[in-house]
């Protein structure tokens, strides 16, 4: 019996058709994004966030944001969007919500991280690609 869930190109797809649905300021602040789908978050992702359970992240962000950044910098890698596609498959089953609407969801919150925003700020991002 094959595993009728999103496999990780069905989740990378819908990630990269969120950022195809940003406002234009937006999409092109995002071109040097690494997005990753991976099955749960690392020891050490989870470290950071200072969680320990793999089950409790669905999505991390993983760079400098904008808001930090300095031509004085230069080097680094690029920043990286991961999204966990165990934890948001069972999120999804938990919560009823839609595939494309949690991965849209965790997409704009971890690329709020990026730009610096406040909850307030990703949510009025969240309403524009809804839109």
């Amino acid at each position: 019996m094959s595993d009728p869930s999103p496999d990780p190109a069905a989740f990378e797809a819908a990630a990269r058709a969120t950022i195809e649905r940003l406002p234009d300021e937006f999409r092109e602040g995002m071109q040097r994004i690494v997005l990753r789908i991976d099955e749960f978050a690392s020891a050490a992702q989870l470290a950071s966030v200072g969680i320990d359970d793999r089950w409790d992240l669905t999505g991390l962000y993983e760079g400098i944001p904008l808001t930090e950044q300095s031509s004085w910098i230069s080097g680094d890698m690029p920043p990286v969007i991961s999204l966990f596609r165990q934890p948001l498959l069972r999120e999804m089953r938990e919560t009823g919500a839609g595939f494309e609407e949690l991965v849209s969801h965790v997409v704009i919150h971890e690329a709020g991280h990026h730009f610096g925003f406040s909850d307030d700020d990703m949510h009025a991002l969240e309403d524009m690609v809804r839109d």
